[in-house]
């Protein structure tokens, strides 16, 4: 029987949503909102190209997802209180007049937050690396995190379910819960951040336990239909360079745990846009295969995905069912029409990164490169 290739540009499905293609723009800190954390109108034009340019799902920027631990940054969007879900509508609605679905990511910073002086996490443990909380003075230490209690569990826990029901009265098509790049589950799953000796510490199981008790609970108070999913990663903003102690057979553990609750997806990311780098191991597995092994799950793969050979390697070798796209998003919100047409895409340029940078301050650099190369 002859097979058929799959390619990036071949529809798919996930949590029971038709998706135009296997592109998704991956979420990308922009902190790009208001001091209180409400979407701009230029945060609705932002999403919104990369929606007209052709990517079938669109994962925003990590939320914070209540008022007292959970915010990272300084112009961090929100979808704590009405406001800020006001402010989602307009993206939420941009989005929705092309063929895009777009999913709010859901993230509490815990013991990694660049604006709050008090902080939780599974254990008083001093974070690795420093912060810059601006740029203008020099980076300074992560504050000492307390140790969480149970009522810290509690509110916590209701932040995700309340930050998730306003997700889908704004529109949202679902939500995926931020478990990766070194906050707060993440933190948990970790084992040198997580010295607890309670039923959320020690071996695997116990770690993702929170992670779990929360997923279940957003997915038992969503509608039906509303799309639930996991971002896991190995290394973390403050340290590239972490790994899973046993490599793949820690992978293997995660994933075995995490199949008993049947996420609606599992976004497995690659901080720094490196693939083989961060999830391919030395004897030829990478986290995404294991991960496809073990899980019914549709897996999404995150690193480098721009190259299209690669993002296809892993589609047709059975290691993932998505691809999603980071930086070349940025330099070309319109990636998807670009590459099925054979027009050259924008080149990726660190300026894109800067926050608070605007669709219109986007064009305006792209512009400026693209004359420079012209001289």
């Amino acid at each position: 029987m002859e097979t058929t290739s799959k390619t990036i540009f071949d529809t798919t499905e996930i949590g029971g949503r038709k998706l135009s293609n296997r592109l998704v723009v991956a979420p990308m800190t922009r902190v790009s909102a208001t001091r209180a954390g409400v979407p701009t109108q230029e945060m609705a034009d932002y999403y919104e190209a990369f929606a007209s340019g052709g990517f079938g799902m669109i994962i925003t920027e990590g939320t914070y997802t209540d008022n007292l631990f959970s915010k990272a940054n300084h112009y961090q969007p929100g979808m704590a209180d009405t406001g800020q879900m006001e402010g989602w509508k307009r993206v939420v609605n941009a989005v929705h007049k092309h063929n895009s679905i777009i999913i709010s990511q859901l993230m509490h910073g815990g013991a990694l937050s660049e604006c709050r002086e008090q902080t939780i996490a599974p254990s008083a443990v001093q974070p690795v690396g420093l912060r810059a909380t601006d740029a203008s003075v020099p980076p300074t230490p992560f504050p000492m995190p307390r140790e969480m209690q149970r009522e810290d569990f509690e509110s916590v826990r209701n932040g995700y379910v309340d930050a998730a029901l306003r997700a889908h009265r704004a529109g949202f098509d679902g939500a995926e819960l931020h478990a990766a790049n070194g906050y707060l589950f993440d933190q948990f799953i970790t084992p040198h951040t997580n010295l607890r000796t309670d039923e959320y510490g020690g071996n695997e199981r116990n770690r993702l336990r929170f992670l779990m008790e929360v997923y279940e609970a957003v997915k038992a108070a969503s509608p039906p239909g509303f799309i639930v999913g996991i971002r896991i990663s190995e290394s973390k903003v403050n340290n590239l360079a972490y790994r899973w102690p046993d490599g793949p057979e820690t992978g293997r553990r995660i994933f075995e745990v995490l199949a008993e609750i049947d996420p609606d997806y599992v976004h497995i990311a690659a901080e720094g846009g490196r693939w083989a780098r961060e999830c391919l191991y030395p004897d030829g597995r990478s986290a995404n295969s294991i991960a496809k092994s073990i899980l019914k799950s549709p897996v999404i793969a995150n690193g480098g995905m721009h190259d299209v050979a690669l993002a296809e390697t892993l589609l047709n070798s059975n290691a993932a069912d998505l691809v999603s796209i980071g930086r070349a998003a940025i330099a070309s919100p319109d990636w998807p029409k670009r590459v099925a047409s054979g027009e050259a895409v924008v080149p990726f340029f660190k300026e894109f990164i800067k926050p608070s940078l605007t669709l219109a301050h986007t064009r305006s650099v792209m512009e400026r490169f693209n004359e420079n190369a012209l001289c």
